[in-house]
């Protein structure tokens, strides 16, 4: 990779679905645990940087916990050691307007509440949300309703549209609660929304600032919406090959496509494995 001599890289995050993960939900592990060596015997950080749940990506990574920093929730929290480092919470008001619009005046968009704790829907979801949810919330706890919130923070909502519906849902939520979320498609018809100005992009910065590491000592990877201020951050950053056109645009380099194990290949490459 160009410029990787005179910049060593000391750090490496790894958005999932779509980047890390092929499109079954898998990844190499054989060949991941070598890689994985290397990343060890040089000293790097290995951050995995996901919209997904804390419970659902440390899944992934068996026995390899104390080597691994997880930014979940789109950075919404940051874990490390089966502890949490930092958190950031939608406040009660505004979780209760988000959820009072999308269970009334919207065309009925189903949603997950996702906390600190756990995530939350309702018994009444259709069968095919309730799947969705359960690919992506290992932790989940079905509620009667919202009308009572759980007693837990709350970091995100997580909706599933048709990919047709996506653009338009993005833009009437970030409409009608301007200044208070951002909501962004996280890939194939799933809308995220987020606290205002935390992102991925800020949770590993703030990952980076901890461990006194320039941004450019980061090698960075990603395909949706949700990943933009994460490949902003670094003149290593990475779009899979199949990213939407505005991923590509931010990222200043191409990764094979995430079933060819692209992410896998560049570290590999960078490495000189």
């Amino acid at each position: 990779m160009k410029g990787a001599k005179k910049m060593p890289i000391k750090a490496i995050s790894v958005d999932m679905d779509g980047t890390f993960l092929d499109s079954n939900g898998y990844y190499d592990r054989d060949r991941f645990d070598t890689v994985f060596q290397a990343i060890q015997q040089n000293g790097i950080l290995f951050i995995v940087a996901s919209g997904n749940q804390y419970a659902q990506l440390k899944s992934f990574f068996p026995n390899k916990d104390e080597q691994i920093i997880y930014v979940s929730e789109n950075g919404a929290l940051t874990f490390q050691n089966n502890r949490l480092l930092a958190k950031h919470t939608f406040s009660i008001e505004i979780v209760k307007k988000i959820v009072a619009y999308l269970t009334q005046e919207s065309e009925n968009l189903e949603f997950v509440l996702c906390g600190v704790s756990q995530a939350y829907m309702t018994k009444s979801a259709s069968l095919r949300f309730k799947e969705f949810a359960k690919t992506y919330y290992f932790s989940l706890n079905e509620v009667e309703d919202f009308k009572i919130l759980p007693n837990d923070d709350f970091v995100k909502f997580a909706l599933d549209v048709k990919e047709t519906e996506v653009n338009r849902v993005v833009l009437e939520l970030n409409s009608r609660f301007k200044n208070h979320i951002k909501a962004v498609s996280s890939g194939h018809g799933s809308i995220d929304i987020m606290l205002p100005n935390i992102t991925k992009g800020t949770a590993v910065r703030q990952i980076l600032e901890k461990n006194q590491l320039d941004v450019n000592e980061l090698l960075a990877f990603g395909d949706a919406d949700n990943d933009i201020e994460m490949l902003q951050l670094t003149k290593f950053s990475y779009a899979m090959k199949q990213s939407s056109n505005s991923v590509k645009s931010t990222a200043h380099h191409q990764a094979p496509s995430n079933n060819e194990s692209g992410v896998l290949q560049i570290i590999e490459t960078v490495l000189q494995l």
